[in-house]
C-alpha cells in the first residue's frame, strides 16, 4: 500500500485476486513435475528391453533420482530464501526439463543413472520454492488450502501419466516420449518468468486492498541467507517432522516406481481374459487390440495417485474449516497426520491380501488417499515454522523425505533380486515382504505425528522460551 493511499479508501476497495494466479502456476508446475518424474516407471519395460537393465539396476536408477532430490532440497530451498523464488524456479524447471529429454538419450546403465541423478537435482527445487512463493503471496488462512490444491494437482498429474505415456508410446518410442514431455516445462518457465514477481507490490495486477491482506508477509519477501541452522537442527519437532516425511516417501515411492512391475508379475491377472476378449470385440476398429491391456493396466497404475489427490483436497478443505471455526492448529494437524499414516499402513497391507485385483487396487488407492491426508498439514507446518526461512525449512523436510524415496525403490530392487524364484511354471517374487516393510514404516510415521509441534516459528524462540502461534 503506498503512503498516499488513505486507509479508508483501502478498506472500501475490493481486493484483487491476483494471488490465486500464483496457486494456478503452482498446480500446473506440480502436474508437469510429476509427469516428468513418473514417466520412467511406465516406460520401464521398454527401457529394460532396449538397454538390458536388471531389477537391481532399475532400483538403483530409481534411487538415483531420490538421492539427488534429497541432497539438493536444502541448497535450492536456501537459494530461494536468498535470491527469490522467481529466479530459482525458472532455473530448476529448465534444468530438469533438459534432463527429462536427456533420459531419452541414455545408452547405458551409467548414462541413465547420471541423467536421472541430475534430473532429480533440478526437481528438488520445485516444491520448496513454490512454498516460498506461497509464504509471500498468500495470507496464512489460505496457505493450507493452497497446499492441498497444489498436491492434488501433483498427484493427479502422476495419476494420468501412465495413461499418457502408454498413449504417446503407441506412436513414438520411449526415447522420443521423454523429449515431448520435456517441452512442457520449457513453456511453463517462459510464461512464469514474464508474469511472476517475488514481491506482490511489484505486480501491476495487485491493488492496495490485496496488499493489505498480505501485509503480514512483508518480512518473508526480502532475501535471507542467515538461516538459524542451530535452531533448525536442535529442535526435536524438526527431527520428528523430517522422520514422518521419510516414512511417507518410503511407502509412497512404490506407487511411482515399482507399481507397474507389481501389476505385471504379482501372479494374478489384472482383468480376466474373458473380459479382455469381450472388450476387444466391443472396441474393434477403434483401438488397437495390443493396446487394450496396457491401457487398462496404466489406468490401474494411476489409481493410487488419483485417490491421493482427493486425500490432499479433503485434508485441505476440512482442516481449514476446522481451524476457522476455532479448533487448535496443533490438534488438527496431529490428528490428520496420525489418521493418515495409520490408515495408509493398514490399507496398503490389506491390498496385498485381497484376491480380487480391482478391489485390491481400490484398497491401495485408499492407502494413498490416507497417505495424502498428511500432506497439506506437513507443508503448511513448514511455512508456519519457517516464516521467512520457509524455503529452507520445507527443503529440509523434503530432503529427509526423499532419502526415504531413495531407500524405498532401492530396497524393493534388492528384495526382488534376493527372493525371485523362476520355475517351469513361471516367476515368483516376494511382494508380501515388500508390502510388510512399507506398512511398518508407515505406522512409525503415525507415531511421530503424536509429538510434533507444528506451529512454533524458529525465530520466535528466545532464551529457551517459545511463543506459541496457536
Amino acid at each position: 500500500m503506498s503512503p498516499e493511499t488513505p486507509f479508508s479508501a483501502v478498506s472500501a476497495q475490493r481486493a484483487t485476486r491476483t494471488r490465486y494466479t500464483v496457486v494456478v502456476f503452482a498446480i500446473v508446475l506440480a502436474v508437469i513435475q510429476y509427469i516428468d518424474r513418473v514417466a520412467i516407471s511406465q516406460a520401464k519395460d521398454g527401457i529394460t528391453k532396449d538397454l538390458g537393465f536388471t531389477d537391481v539396476q532399475m532400483g538403483a536408477i530409481f534411487a538415483a533420482f531420490g538421492l539427488s532430490y534429497a541432497l539438493f532440497e536444502i541448497p535450492t530451498g536456501w537459494l530461494g530464501d536468498k535470491i527469490g523464488a522467481r529466479k530459482v524456479l525458472v532455473r530448476v524447471v529448465l534444468w530438469w526439463s533438459f534432463f527429462t529429454a536427456a533420459t531419452g538419450w541414455a545408452w547405458s546403465y551409467g548414462s541413465m543413472w547420471v541423467t536421472r541423478f541430475l534430473f532429480g537435482a533440478g526437481e528438488a527445487g520445485c516444491f520448496p520454492n513454490l512454498t516460498k512463493a506461497f509464504s509471500t503471496w498468500l495470507p496464512k488462512d489460505e496457505r493450507t488450502r493452497a497446499q492441498s490444491l497444489m498436491w492434488m494437482g501433483a498427484r493427479w498429474g502422476g495419476a494420468f501419466t501412465p495413461l499418457l505415456v502408454v498413449t504417446v508410446m503407441a506412436f513414438v518410442s520411449w526415447r522420443t516420449a521423454f523429449q515431448i514431455f520435456a517441452a512442457l516445462g520449457v513453456v511453463w518457465a517462459i510464461v512464469f518468468w514474464r508474469w511472476f514477481r517475488d514481491n506482490p507490490k511489484d505486480h501491476k495486477g495487485v491493488n492496495a486492498a490485496e496488499l493489505e491482506l498480505l501485509k503480514e508477509n512483508a518480512q518473508n519477501v526480502d532475501g535471507h541467507g542467515n538461516v538459524p541452522w542451530r535452531k533448525l537442527v536442535t529442535r526435536p519437532s524438526m527431527w520428528l517432522l523430517w522422520g514422518q516425511y521419510f516414512c511417507l516417501s518410503y511407502g509412497w515411492y512404490f506407487f511411482v516406481t515399482w507399481l507397474p512391475d507389481y501389476l505385471n508379475t504379482n501372479g494374478r491377472p489384472i482383468l480376466s481374459n474373458a473380459f479382455l476378449s469381450w472388450l476387444a470385440t466391443q472396441m474393434e476398429g477403434t483401438v488397437r487390440a495390443d493396446l487394450i491391456q496396457p491401457v487398462l493396466k496404466a489406468v490401474l497404475a494411476g489409481v493410487p495417485l488419483f485417490f491421493g489427490g482427493f486425500g490432499s483436497l479433503v485434508a485441505g478443505v476440512i482442516a481449514s474449516r476446522l481451524i476457522a471455526r476455532g479448533s487448535r492448529v496443533v490438534i488438527v494437524r496431529r490428528s490428520f497426520g496420525f489418521i493418515g499414516f495409520a490408515g495408509a499402513s493398514g490399507l496398503l497391507m490389506l491390498s496385498f491380501y485381497i484376491k480380487d485385483p480391482l478391489l485390491a487396487m481400490l484398497s491401495m488407492g485408499m492407502a494413498s488417499f490416507c497417505n495424502d491426508l498428511t500432506m497439506p498439514g506437513s507443508w503448511a507446518t513448514c511455512m508456519d515454522i519457517g516464516g521467512k526461512y520457509a524455503g529452507t525449512v520445507s527443503g529440509s523436510m523434503n530432503m529427509m523425505g526423499n532419502f526415504g524415496g531413495m531407500a524405498g525403490p532401492f530396497v524393493v530392487g534388492l528384495v526382488l533380486a534376493a527372493t525371485t524364484v523362476t520355475t517351469a511354471t513361471g516367476t515368483t517374487k516376494n511382494w508380501e515382504l515388500i508390502f510388510a516393510i512399507s506398512s511398518v514404516i508407515y505406522f512409525l510415521g503415525a507415531f511421530f505425528w503424536l509429538f510434533i509441534d507444528p506451529v512454533t516459528p524458529l525465530e520466535s524462540e528466545r532464551d529457551g522460551n517459545k511463543t506459541r502461534a496457536a
